[in-house]
């Protein structure tokens, strides 16, 4: 019961790491506020859990933000925990990238996590123990043949985190991001059931020689969120198997 009393939201929970997550954090003590897209049934994933609130709609919305942090705040009283995991992938050549893909992976994986933490802040300076995770990616730090504005992305993602930390330290809140390596999510699994091989050479690259399941990144998700993490803050958290150790 290491989050007995808190309420966090949580985002990209239908499935894989913000899953793992809600359900951890739930089994933990927390009441939680779920948000994923419509069309990703958040609320059957949840089913039976008291603890957990579902909500349904597109982060990268400009009401979506306002609309999340009202929706813990009303539903739950307060709020202590903000876990910024949703994310979508993007795979094209720089030369060749269409602005509107440009903006959209930005809008998801960055914009969207700037704008809730900022409507989060006032309730945050109330609680006890405020705490601001966001998932960035090992790629905020390497990178890969078409993935420029996922890493542009994703190390905007860590910088934004830091500053954060910086900013918010005074009041007691922590801002940690986490860099997941290869894990088997929504994601990423439906590739490699397509082509195993591919799963393979990831698993291979690990010095732990697997890949990673969500319940690994939710358990360094519940150190950040907990008392365990009070101390830490401005970390990126890297959690990869060592996949990245190799230069």
């Amino acid at each position: 019961m290491r989050l007995e009393g808190r309420v966090a939201i949580v985002t990209g929970a239908a499935s894989g790491i913000g899953r793992a997550s809600a359900e951890l954090f739930s089994h933990e003590g927390a009441h939680v506020l779920a948000v994923d897209l419509p069309d990703k049934s958040v609320a059957d994933a949840f089913l039976g859990i008291e603890r957990i609130a579902c909500l349904e709609l597109d982060i990268s919305r400009k009401s979506a933000p306002e609309a999340i942090i009202e929706a813990a705040t009303t539903r739950f009283g307060r709020l202590d925990i903000v876990m910024n995991n949703a994310g979508i992938g993007s795979n094209a050549l720089a030369e060749n990238i269409v602005l509107e893909a440009w903006d959209r992976t930005l809008a998801v994986n960055l914009t969207a996590q700037m704008l809730i933490c900022q409507l989060a802040i006032a309730h945050l300076k109330q609680s006890p123990a405020g705490r601001i995770i966001n998932v960035a990616s090992v790629m905020a730090e390497g990178t890969d043949y078409g993935l420029s504005a996922y890493c542009a992305s994703k190390a905007g993602v860590a910088g934004l985190t830091r500053t954060l930390a910086l900013e918010l330290g005074k009041y007691a809140i922590t801002a940690n991001y986490i860099e997941p390596g290869a894990i088997a999510t929504g994601m990423t699994t439906p590739l490699w059931d397509a082509r195993p091989e591919i799963a393979d050479v990831w698993a291979k690259k690990s010095a732990l020689r697997r890949l990673g399941q969500p319940i690994d990144v939710a358990r360094a998700a519940l150190f950040l969120a907990s008392d365990d993490g009070g101390f830490v803050t401005g970390h990126g958290l890297r959690v990869d198997g060592g996949l990245m150790l190799r230069v």
